[in-house]
């Protein structure tokens, strides 16, 4: 009887190995590079992305720029040498597509300062020559980082401008409109007045028809609060700005203002955390919609934080006044519908002066410090950066300062406004003089939001996993396969590539390393 019983438990034992395959085949695959030895915790990189089958990594060591080109698996196939790069390079931006990516970087020789671009292939290869795009003549003493370049979430619109601020009252903008091959669409040129010293830009954004939509506002000093805010729009044929007031009774004082664009719904959203009063507490949330189609502010209003989302936010024992004060918006994701995601971190730093509170942090976000020069303007945030500064602090240099990243806090919201959930992801991270390895990075993977986040665990770094659905509940993933005890991950500064994939940079045995995640 035995005996015959051993075929049906062995025909049991593979159906249900069978049925757990696909489930397996959805775990989490890490893969890693090795480390190149040009390549330190100091280098400064930035991930292209997935260009045809390869991922490109572009990287300075100083005077040195490179490309490493990686397959799949992140082996490495070639250290491409960007020997057409002037030494003095100052910035570089990369618009990458499915066949090819375009290099746009400035450069300085003698007292002028150029715009070139060059399309690369998969191996970064050049498939042009360096294209001129535009030149500046600068003072000896002026800031030469003269271009910002940025491209709509189709690709297809890509735009570089400057500011030219040696009147400080009276900014006067160009900017070029280009398409995805890089032809000049629209060049344009436009005033902005300005008050000095108190009046401060947002991000600019570029959506999806070629119109440029930014913020302006209003401070009385780097670290007071945000008024006289305005939305500007200059639309991609007409060469005037187009001046929306917000928040026009301010009957509120906002905290950074964040913007993002619905392409899908043809909206502005401008969104930020709200006061009542001076060096009050943080109430709520305020939002403002603009509709295109109308030409007309669509919604504007504020949401009181609840006492049960407060407590959400620090915990029943936290002095729920103060709950949001350490809170700073991370992340904003669209719905098809015209509802939002927004995701918020909490988010401060100690010292032996004692803890940094959020007015310390008001002026963070202005890497161009007076005096302004020719082509500087007061940027007050980039987009979904750190608060503790524009770009981390990636090595430290600051004594005795202790960096916390904890609790995340999701809210979702209807194409009305109106908040349909809440959740918080708790944890709580801190690092000694440099912030390389706190905080986290949100991978969507369509029906899920995966939140990725360092914890320790007996005493090593792990990276977690775990996902928000669209119904607001959260799962805690199994710890991620393929972990390398040797390899620290830097979530924040992760990129994804790809639906369902995404590259993380590691710190192993002081190299900078890559990682790509496969879910």
């Amino acid at each position: 009887m035995k005996n015959g019983m051993k075929p049906r438990w062995s025909l049991l034992a593979i159906l249900l190995v069978a049925a757990l395959l696909p489930l397996t085949s959805l775990a989490q695959k890490i893969a890693y590079s090795e480390p190149e030895r040009e390549d330190n915790r100091r280098t400064n990189f930035e991930i292209i992305g997935k260009v045809g089958a390869n991922i490109l990594v572009f990287k300075n060591n100083r005077s040195e720029n490179a490309i490493s080109v990686y397959d799949n698996d992140m082996k490495l196939i070639n250290r491409v040498k960007l020997d057409y790069m002037d030494d003095r390079w100052i910035n570089v931006d990369f618009v990458p597509y499915t066949d090819h990516a375009w290099m746009i970087y400035q450069f300085q020789r003698k007292n002028t300062v150029y715009c070139m671009a060059v399309k690369l292939n998969e191996e970064a290869k050049r498939l042009t020559d360096p294209i001129e795009l535009d030149t500046t003549r600068i003072g000896w003493s002026a800031n030469n980082k003269i271009y910002t370049t940025v491209f709509s979430d189709d690709k297809q619109q890509i735009m570089v401008f400057k500011i030219n601020s040696r009147n400080q009252r009276n900014f006067l903008f160009t900017t070029m409109l280009y398409d995805a091959e890089l032809k000049l669409k629209q060049r344009h040129n436009f005033n902005l007045p300005m008050e000095e010293r108190n009046d401060y830009l947002t991000d600019f954004l570029v959506d999806n028809e070629g119109d440029l939509v930014f913020g302006k506002f209003r401070r009385k000093n780097s670290s007071d609060y945000v008024t006289d805010l305005h939305m500007l729009v200059k639309k991609s044929d007409q060469e005037n700005l187009a001046d929306h007031r917000l928040n026009g009774e301010e009957k509120i004082l906002l905290d950074e203002v964040k913007i993002k664009l619905d392409n899908t719904n043809r909206r502005f959203l401008f969104t930020a955390l709200y006061y009542k009063q001076k060096r009050g507490n943080i109430e709520g949330l305020y939002t403002a919609v603009w509709d295109k189609a109308t030409d007309s502010l669509l919604r504007e209003n504020t949401m009181v934080f609840s006492e049960e989302l407060r407590k959400q936010a620090k915990g029943s024992d936290a002095n729920l006044r103060i709950a949001f004060n350490d809170y700073f918006i991370k992340n904003i994701i669209i719905k098809k519908d015209g509802g939002y995601i927004l995701a918020a971190e909490s988010m401060y730093t100690t010292s032996r002066g004692g803890a940094f509170n959020r007015w310390d942090y008001m002026g963070w976000g202005n890497p161009w410090a007076y005096p302004m020069d020719y082509y500087s303007w007061n940027y007050y945030n980039a987009p979904w950066s750190s608060p503790w500064n524009r770009y981390g602090n990636r090595w430290g240099g600051m004594q005795s300062t202790r960096y916390f990243a904890e609790n995340i806090m999701v809210l979702s919201f209807d194409k009305d406004g109106q908040m349909v959930w809440n959740n918080v992801i708790p944890k709580s991270q801190y690092d000694d003089d440099t912030d390389d390895l706190i905080s986290n990075y949100i991978m969507n993977t369509g029906g899920q939001l995966h939140f990725l986040f360092n914890v320790y665990e007996r005493r090593t770094l792990i990276l977690n996993d775990q996902s928000v659905d669209a119904d607001g509940k959260i799962t805690r993933h199994p710890t991620l396969k393929g972990l390398d005890k040797g390899a620290d991950f830097m979530p924040r500064m992760g990129k994804q590539i790809s639906s369902r994939s995404m590259i993380m940079p590691c710190v192993y045995r002081n190299y900078i390393t890559f990682a790509k995640i496969d879910f």
